[in-house]
């Protein structure tokens, strides 16, 4: 009898070894190749599918399954010191088949990858995993104000050090930061694609931290930490934010959503921790970046940083008054920062009913993200 165990190390091997070939491109002179591991459908219709393209959603199963992963466990190994499959993360996603509908797991050992990164489009279906949030680390230093080549200035999209266009894109024990002194916006993660998520990631900056970009895009962070000081956790998407820790640094803005008019919900934030060292009633909630942004938190611990009001309108004469048009809300929430009595008059307080609402599953509109 052959052992089960041997069989799938063989597997993982052979797998990792096309893969690998996949970015020399020998791979379609492998005649008959059609992959070792049974493919997993993907949805690729628009944002609005419910039909889920990333697992069975048995959490509890699937974090006991990730408790032990391994580099052998793995498609493709990234590690500095030359033991793995690529030296560079980006070597490694540009080895990933494209348009396969294969999950392609990138295991990414420790070390401070220096990198501006890009996950193409057409590179769906991929998972990194890091050998440990902390000491796994992508980063960039690049920052708004820097010039490029034609000494034009890079922009707050271009500071970016990883750009996440690839669909059903999946991180876990990775950190993302953008290392840039604070003096211009420094994004360290865009997200563009639909179906992203992260479990136990690590979210570094200071000013536009984490850009949620994509519009009519879903996205789903557990467990993560993400911190900044002004409008750190900005963008378009619908994001749901569950038991995560929301780092405030300095004084400023948490949330800048900019959603579009027919999208029904923004940011989402459950059971997260608001902290940080930013000075006491110095950090807004939110503020609408574009007229129909929004944000909701229910059962989060607030600090005392959070000004009593909660929410700033952020006036702009060309966008109209905001405040009529802007949805900012909480329920339930608790700590020194929750101020019910005393927020914004144009922002709401949900009632029960309406905070049962903002499930996950009724949030991502139908998608149930895999946890890796």
């Amino acid at each position: 009898m052959v052992d089960n165990n041997a069989r799938e190390s063989e597997r993982s091997i052979l797998r990792r070894r096309m893969v690998a070939l996949a970015g020399t491109g020998l791979l379609g002179a492998i005649a008959g190749y059609s992959g070792d591991v049974e493919a997993r459908p993907t949805t690729n219709g628009s944002p609005n599918t419910s039909e889920s393209a990333t697992g069975d959603g048995d959490d509890e199963e699937d974090s006991a399954e990730s408790d032990c992963l391994e580099d052998g466990d793995s498609d493709i190994v990234v590690a500095q010191d030359g033991s793995g499959d690529y030296e560079t993360v980006q070597a490694a996603i540009d080895a990933v088949q494209p348009e396969t509908s294969d999950e392609t797991r990138v295991y990414i050992k420790e070390g401070r990858y220096k990198e501006k990164l890009e996950l193409p489009a057409d590179r769906t279906d991929v998972t990194f995993i890091g050998e440990s949030a902390e000491n796994t680390v992508l980063t960039y230093d690049d920052h708004a104000d820097k010039l490029d080549e034609n000494g034009d200035e890079i922009g707050t999209s271009g500071s970016s050090s990883f750009f996440v266009w690839g669909d059903d894109f999946t991180a876990k024990n990775v950190t993302f930061e953008n290392a840039a002194d604070p003096v211009a916006q420094a994004v360290a993660i865009r997200i563009d694609a639909d179906r992203v998520a992260f479990d136990n990631c690590r979210f570094i900056g200071n000013q536009d931290t984490l850009y949620n970009f994509g519009r009519r895009t879903r996205q789903y962070f557990r467990d993560c930490y993400i911190e900044g000081d002004v409008d750190f956790i900005f963008g378009r998407a619908t994001v749901f934010f569950e038991d995560c820790k929301i780092v405030c640094k300095d004084e400023g803005f948490i949330a800048a959503p900019a959603q579009p008019e027919e999208v029904e919900n923004g940011f989402v934030f459950k059971d997260c921790d608001v902290v940080g060292n930013a000075p006491s009633e110095s950090v807004y909630l939110g503020r609408p970046w574009e007229p129909y942004g929004r944000t909701v938190y229910i059962d989060c611990d607030l600090g005392d940083h959070i000004r009593p009001q909660g929410w700033e309108p952020w006036d702009e004469p060309e966008h109209g008054d905001k405040t009529k048009t802007a949805f900012f809300a909480e329920y339930d929430n608790s700590g020194p920062g929750y101020t019910p009595d005393q927020r914004a008059e144009w922002s709401h307080q949900l009632s029960e009913t309406e905070a049962t609402e903002y499930t996950r599953e009724n949030v991502l509109n139908g998608w149930n993200p895999r946890v890796v």
